[in-house]
């Protein structure tokens, strides 16, 4: 009965009140959004709140936050993700803590879970930063699998704000309802992937998602009530909040 809940932060949002909330944090580094500024404090809060701190190596597309498909080489999504984790793993050792796990963020993430050597290019990348990291993607996808044929320790991974497909896939973000933007709905979400029970896809289909720890997005309107929701009726079923 226990349950990882995750939040993207770093990315410009009003996100402090979320390490409060959470027991892991995917902090951005720099490419899709960031500086060593906000990885300083990103890293400093995590320390503080005791909570599992991550890298969310993403496309260094600011314009589109990294949410753009991008067609790259795969030696330049290797270097662009050990750059990325590189970075704040260097941050962290000052305020003597190290990174638990991987995440990629956006486009990235969504293409890596379709495309098998995207996903295994992903996988390597990170085991050949350092093996003792977890990889966090979408419940089963390749992203998943990858990491596990790298023989990497694996989060499979639900959302909370997001909507989903019929084929357990996230509802691209141009969808109506793709983001829950209301707590009570993003808490029964949470709930329902917590127990492995159906939650309702745009389809109007059930959809089971297997997960072992959920997100929540800092940029999602109402996000801090969202996550407050999320971890109230979480704990209210009778899970306990920690890090993978």
């Amino acid at each position: 009965m226990n349950i990882d809940l995750n939040a993207d932060v770093g990315e410009g949002a009003d996100d402090q009140t979320l390490y409060e909330l959470v027991s892991s944090v995917n902090v951005a580094c720099g490419a899709h959004a960031g500086d060593d500024e906000t990885m300083r404090r990103a890293v400093d809060l995590a320390t503080a709140h005791r909570i599992a701190l991550g890298a969310h190596p993403g496309y260094a597309d600011r314009e589109h936050m990294g949410r753009r498909e991008l067609d790259l080489q795969l030696s330049e999504v290797r270097s662009l993700i050990s750059d990325q984790i590189a970075r704040l793993a260097q941050i962290a050792r000052r305020f003597r803590t190290r990174l638990s796990h991987v995440k990629p963020h956006g486009a990235l993430y969504n293409q890596a879970a379709e495309d098998p050597w995207l996903a295994a290019t992903v996988a390597d990348s990170v085991r050949a930063v350092d093996p003792a990291l977890r990889l966090v993607g979408l419940s089963g996808s390749w992203l998943a699998a990858a990491g596990r044929a790298a023989k990497l320790a694996i989060g499979e991974e639900g959302f909370a704000d997001r909507r989903y497909t019929a084929d357990g896939r996230l509802a691209p973000r141009g969808t109506p309802d793709a983001l829950i933007t209301d707590p009570a709905d993003a808490a029964a979400q949470a709930v329902s992937i917590a127990r492995a029970l159906p939650i309702e896809s745009v389809d109007g289909r059930g959809v089971k998602v297997y997960a072992s720890t959920i997100c929540l997005h800092s940029d999602t309107p109402g996000a801090i009530d969202n996550a407050r929701a999320v971890r109230a009726a979480l704990e209210k079923a009778g899970f306990t909040i920690v890090p993978l």
